[in-house]
């Protein structure tokens, strides 16, 4: 059983920065894939980064790359994502999620019926 507590968002201004942080519990989190994905209002829960059990692999969506970081602290069993020069599109609830070790591009395309756990989210609103 994996217990996961999203926080850290806010409201942040188009171009600046801000960092989400998910606490994890339990004795598998170093074993397990983690991943981030958002919700908008009005459409469904999407995938945004992923990132191996061990830190050395990451995988994101097309449109967060090279804006966005995800990583993760096994010794503080928490998981990051960085996320500079945020756009008004990507405002949403944040979601924190955890699964099986299977790889990262199986992640992005199974969606949310890949993951295991899930946290209850924070909200992320980036202003114009």
């Amino acid at each position: 059983q994996v217990q996961l507590v999203e926080s850290g968002g806010g409201l942040v201004q188009a171009g600046g920065s801000l960092r989400i942080s998910c606490a994890a519990s339990g004795r598998t989190f170093s074993s397990n894939t983690m991943g981030w994905f958002r919700q908008a209002p009005g459409k469904e829960r999407q995938f945004v980064a992923a990132i191996s059990s061990s830190g050395g692999r990451t995988y994101y969506t097309d449109s967060v790359k090279g804006r966005f970081t995800i990583s993760r602290d096994n010794a503080q069993n928490t998981v990051y994502l960085q996320m500079n020069s945020p756009r008004p599109e990507d405002t949403a609830v944040y979601y924190c999620a955890a699964g099986p070790p299977i790889p990262l591009t199986v992640v992005a395309t199974r969606g949310v019926d890949g993951m295991d756990y899930w946290g209850k989210g924070t909200l992320v609103t980036v202003s114009s």
